[in-house]
């Protein structure tokens, strides 16, 4: 073999020993064996033209052009001509399977599964670098340089897996650089030497020219491996996918025993809220008669070590038949069996079993293991979720109020391992809590306020734009700005829960998903969430919904209490007026498909007559000189007032029941509507309330916060014409008006003044008043056969 052919089977070795690093990142190592024989064409094809011998650009080209004929081959048979010539078809598939690949990096747990897409970003990222290696090595008779592909592909490994064995990895990448180096000829290293600045040959020593490119080649090595050991330690590791709980998803022994350590969910969280392209992940079917309470719950997270709330390292054991008893939960409580079948999509591969909770059974095939303290299931070597169909028992427990204020103290063991709260948490944490709760007579009622004050009165915003923030700092951060998304209230809720001294843990998985029309529930990537469960002696861990806009606050949290921040049934909003309105309410204008909810506000009263008593002619023509002085004033003001008086009625105070709830929602976005129609933006009643809110959005120029309100009013009207029983979204009236600030302030002051004044919106008044003679005309007509006179027929 010569030692051009000896230098590109070291180089093609070097990228292959370079590649193994990527092992850990997927749970199948077979894309390896494929790497290896595609590798191997590759240098060949080199030796080959090399042979010829052929130019070094010709080379080049031909190692691409073979290339991408193996990629072709492998993944885009059936697109390409004759199975191998790459076409605009093939290159449409490869665009496809890229944008899979990436879409999969980010939501799959590491090990990930091997799908099309990572499985063509991994071949075809290392015969990238092969043939970068076999260029500058071979080609160009460079080895020196050839180390920097290979410190590439091993510091992304390096810095994605973030693993233990990354030591043992980088040595196998060292071992096949230093070979390559090796390989490389006296002869060929004196050229190359001398490209790169050796000394100058001095006269009488031949060997000095070969002398001081082997020394600089050396240098070059090891300043190669020198970065390699320090640039993965400045990249920050990728931990986890989509709601990744279980990292590897493995346990040791047959299945009797094991560990299983998770990692933190939280930034994959945030990706999957932040899709553009929902997606289902899991159907259901289920007996359960209220859909509101139906999380899906993956993974708890009770380890917080003053940064981030991460699950503990557990012991697991194999699937019982029948699950014990929840921890805590006693036998006054109201509980009923719910029985749902579930189906994972056919690409969501997660390590944990998402089920109900608290679970009772479990039916499913494969390797699962059982996790008793969280009762979880957790896939064992490589077992994941992807096309799983499996049937959950689970218990609805439904405690009181009563219950929960009356709970005991719970155990030593249990508060002291989840009431920790380490020393580095800011002190504006514990503090926050204390004021927050001040004059609470149990946990129960520190709980609800803590609820109610990241939901409803603390003035926060639902925003998965935010920063899930690093270090003790981000709770602190969390509270002063009041912006977040599900991790930032479930994580801080559960905090504040522990300096109180009420054991708390955060759960991850769904929230409740949407019914659909055979019956089923489709769960989706945007319903991924995470909530805070605080333990009560007697009920056990109980769920709380601190975040607004998202999921359902639980039915024991309610208070009707005066002062509780929920609107009572009987109290009108502030500054609503007690007398009938004679002006079109909103349910003059209510769209037929909202009016067949009966979720319309009905009709006002009209307002009633009062006749005069007495008095002198003379004070009434006064009193009948200043009302028609006040009607000519109050004509150019009418359309303003008009408008005014509709947008408190719609905003204001509803009962919390399913029809207040409606009506609510309803209103506020009729309101949102309207008022993007008096700026200018024209209402499309074709259009969905996703599409019509980002209309608005994007016609109004709207910032990012004002954006996010206008498509929470739409989230929460989606649910409202879609789901069976509508539920009460707090924060709607406030959207509304901080999407009208938005508005009016992407507008010109002529464009506001006329929306003040002359209202657009103000056609609703013709049109309900057209509505009313049609209707009117209508009953005439059908009253007139009974005012006929009999016919003058005689028999």
């Amino acid at each position: 073999m010569s030692g051009r052919a000896r230098l590109a089977l070291c180089a093609a070795a070097a990228t292959l020993m370079a590649a193994c690093a990527l092992l850990p990142l997927v749970d199948q190592p077979t894309w390896l064996f494929q790497t290896v024989l595609l590798v191997a064409v590759q240098a060949g094809v080199g030796a080959a033209a090399r042979r010829v011998p052929l130019a070094r650009p010709l080379t080049v080209a031909a190692q691409v052009l073979v290339t991408l004929m193996l990629l072709t081959l492998v993944f885009a048979r059936q697109q390409a001509l004759v199975g191998l010539v790459p076409g605009p078809q093939a290159f449409r598939h490869f665009g496809d399977l890229l944008q899979q690949g990436s879409a999969d990096v980010s939501q799959y747990a590491i090990p990930a599964p091997l799908t099309d897409g990572i499985k063509l970003m991994l071949i075809g990222g290392v015969l990238v670098i092969g043939l970068l290696v076999d260029t500058l090595a071979v080609t160009f008779r460079s080895a020196a340089p050839a180390g920097l592909p290979l410190l590439a592909l091993y510091s992304v490994a390096a810095g994605l897996s973030g693993g233990g064995t990354d030591w043992l990895w980088f040595l196998v990448a060292a071992a096949g650089y230093l070979m390559l180096l090796l390989a490389e000829g006296r002869e060929r290293l004196a050229q190359w030497g001398r490209v790169f600045g050796s000394a100058a040959r001095a006269p009488g020593d031949p060997e000095a020219g070969a002398v001081a490119p082997v020394r600089t080649g050396r240098r070059i090595g090891a300043v190669a491996l020198g970065v390699a050991l320090v640039v993965p330690l400045a990249l920050p590791a990728m931990q986890g996918g989509l709601l990744d709980g279980a990292g590897a998803g493995v346990g040791a022994g047959n299945g009797n025993g094991g560990t299983i350590s998770a990692v933190n969910p939280l930034v994959s969280l945030r990706d999957s809220l932040n899709v553009e392209t929902d997606r289902q992940v899991l159907s259901l079917k289920t007996s359960a008669g209220d859909l509101s309470d139906m999380y899906l719950r993956i993974v708890s997270l009770d380890d917080f070590d003053g940064t981030t709330w991460k699950p503990s390292q557990r012991h697991i054991v194999g699937v019982p038949d029948v699950f014990p008893t929840p921890v805590g939960l006693g036998t006054g409580v109201k509980r009923t069996t719910v029985k749902t079948t579930i189906t994972a999509a056919d690409w969501y591969a997660q390590d944990w079993l998402p089920m109900p909770y608290p679970p009772s059974g479990v039916r499913v095939s494969g390797k699962w293991r059982y996790e008793p303290v969280g009762m979880t299931l957790v896939g064992d070597h490589g077992q994941n979720t992807r096309g799983e169909t499996y049937q959950v028992n689970s218990l609805d427990v439904q405690p009181t109020a009563e219950q929960l204020a009356a709970a005991p103290q719970p155990p030593a063991t249990l508060r002291r391992e989840y009431t920790n709260v380490p020393s580095r948490v800011p002190k504006v944490v514990a503090r926050t809590a204390k004021e927050i709760t001040a004059g609470s007579a149990s946990h129960y009622e520190e709980a609800v306020k803590l609820q109610d004050y990241f939901a409803v009165s603390g003035g926060f915003q639902y925003d998965t734009q935010v920063e899930v923030g690093r270090g003790p700092d981000a709770i602190a951060t969390f509270l002063k700005k009041k912006q977040g998304f599900c991790v930032h209230f479930s994580f801080t809720m559960a905090a504040m829960a522990r300096t109180l001294g009420i054991p708390a843990r955060v759960a991850v998985g769904f929230a409740p998903g949407t019914p659909q029309a055979d019956g089923t529930v489709s769960v989706s990537l945007k319903d991924a969430h995470a909530w805070p469960e605080l333990y009560f002696e007697g009920v056990g861990w109980t769920r709380f919904e601190p975040t607004p806009t998202r999921g359902t606050v639980p039915s024991y949290t309610l208070s009707n209490k005066p002062g509780a921040s929920e609107p009572e049934e009987t109290v009108p909003s502030h500054g609503a007026s007690a007398a009938p309105s004679v002006s079109a309410s909103p349910s003059e204008s209510c769209k037929a498909q909202l009016r067949g909810l009966d979720a319309c506000g009905s009709p006002s009263a009209a307002v009633a007559a009062h006749s005069g008593g007495g008095g002198s002619w003379r004070w009434l023509w006064y009193a009948l000189i200043g009302l028609g002085a006040l009607v000519v004033l109050a004509i150019p003001l009418a359309p303003m007032l008009w408008r005014a008086r509709v947008r408190s009625v719609r905003l204001g105070a509803h009962a919390r029941t399913e029809e207040g709830a409606a009506a609510h929602t309803l209103a506020a976005w009729q309101e949102l509507i309207d008022s993007a129609w008096d700026v200018g933006i024209l209402p499309d009643e074709s259009q969905t309330p996703r599409k019509a809110a980002a209309r608005i959005v994007r016609l109004g120029d709207l910032d990012h916060a004002a954006a996010a309100a206008v498509h929470r009013v739409a989230d929460a009207l989606e649910q409202v014409l879609y789901a069976p029983r509508p539920r009460l979204v707090a924060g709607l009236a406030e959207d509304v008006r901080r999407v009208i600030a938005g508005l009016n302030g992407g507008v010109s002051g002529r464009t506001r003044l006329r929306a003040r004044f002359a209202p657009r919106s103000m056609v609703r008044v013709l049109w309900a008043v057209s509505a009313r003679w049609t209707a009117l005309r209508a009953r005439a007509v059908a009253a007139r056969p009974t005012l006929r006179r009999p016919s003058g027929q005689q028999g």
